[in-house]
């Protein structure tokens, strides 16, 4: 079967005066019982018009023929946007899940459901509203400089510029036997001004008992290393980016007070080139507080 088109004649008028017609105009579709309202908003669209306000569409009939172009996805480039990838390195959150050993696990709970919002609304319009308790140390997640020094930027005075597309690495550690990561391994890469991921692969242990031990950890020469360099954020796949029986916790205390955020327990790193992509790990802007979850992605050009 070939691809569908609509043709159709149509009729709009401007809500500044004035009005345009067309007959015989085609569009492609995705599938061939999309609304009038569809075709118009993708004919208002594709036309680039300005303070359109009615629009009638008649005599639309469809026709079987290829279409003559895309009808978008995330990976395609539109003008001024090029083709990316987008990777999602997020745990997702799930009641009861433990994220760190001995931290209380998430509660969620409704506080409207769709059944008890019957009659709130308009005929058939229904919405489902919850309750959730949560540790900030919770999924994946950020620690700011506040979580570790009673100075430092909070959530909502991160600065953006190290949260947002910001150009990025993935060391990969994978292979080298031992759980401290060195200043020797991150001695080849560019750092400055880059988000730092590294990647351990000690994510596939999570959800098990194996993830509360053992984990992969910054040793002390490498995080002094990455703040004399000037790292924007540094990432890791773990439960915890310094030893979890090392109480100095040396990553958090210098880092943080370097003013680098923290992001651990990432996950899906295998996905990225070592280079070329860009990070983006945005918490919600809370005041007075260090750490909340995240959803971490990386850009990768498609």
């Amino acid at each position: 079967m070939t691809d569908q088109r609509i043709e159709f004649d149509f009729e709009l008028e401007f809500t500044n005066g004035g009005n345009l017609a067309g007959s015989g105009f085609r569009l492609d579709v995705p599938t061939a019982d999309v609304s009038d309202d569809w075709l118009a908003q993708a004919l208002v669209r594709d036309l680039r018009l300005l303070m359109v306000g009615p629009v009638r569409i008649r005599n639309r009939r469809v026709i079987e023929e290829a279409h003559k172009r895309g009808l978008g996805s995330s990976a395609e480039a539109t003008p001024g946007h090029p083709a990316r990838r987008v990777i999602d390195l997020s745990h997702p959150i799930v009641e009861g899940m433990v994220t760190y050993a001995g931290l209380p696990a998430p509660e969620i709970r409704p506080f409207l459901t769709r059944e008890g919002s019957v009659g709130k609304y308009a005929p058939g319009v229904t919405f489902a509203i919850d309750v959730i308790e949560l540790c900030g140390n919770t999924g994946t997640y950020i620690d700011s400089p506040f979580h570790r020094h009673a100075d430092g930027d909070d959530l909502a005075g991160l600065s953006l510029e190290r949260l947002l597309d910001v150009p990025a690495i993935r060391v990969d550690v994978t292979g080298s036997g031992e759980p401290g990561v060195t200043a020797r391994q991150l001695a080849p890469y560019d750092l400055r001004g880059r988000a730092v991921i590294i990647h351990t692969g000690f994510a596939r242990h999570w959800g098990t008992d194996a993830y509360f031990s053992g984990n992969p950890f910054l040793t002390a020469d490498a995080v002094d290393h990455l703040a004399l360099e000037g790292a924007a954020l540094v990432g890791i796949d773990s439960v915890n980016i310094d030893a979890m029986g090392d109480p100095a916790r040396p990553a958090h205390s210098i880092l943080l007070g370097a003013g680098i955020p923290i992001v651990e327990h990432l996950t899906g790193l295998e996905q990225l080139p070592v280079d070329g992509f860009t990070f983006t790990a945005l918490p919600a802007p809370v005041r007075g507080t260090g750490t909340f979850p995240i959803r971490a992605v990386a850009t990768v050009p498609a």
